[in-house]
């Protein structure tokens, strides 16, 4: 029998998304939090309340 059975490829396969997600989770952070980013996200976070000059309701 080879190395390869079923619970070692599910153990893999867990450990290997675990990382998966801990880095892309990690780049998203860096990247909401890099200081560049700052004011793109205060602008973004105040659209909902600005009105449209447009927007006639």
């Amino acid at each position: 029998m080879s190395g390869l059975d079923y619970d070692t490829v599910a153990r893999f396969a867990q450990q290997g998304g675990l990382i998966y997600f801990g880095v892309i989770f990690i780049a998203g952070l860096v990247y909401a939090l890099w200081p560049k980013n700052r004011e793109l996200f205060a602008r973004l976070s105040r659209l909902p309340l600005e009105k449209d000059e447009d927007d006639h309701v």
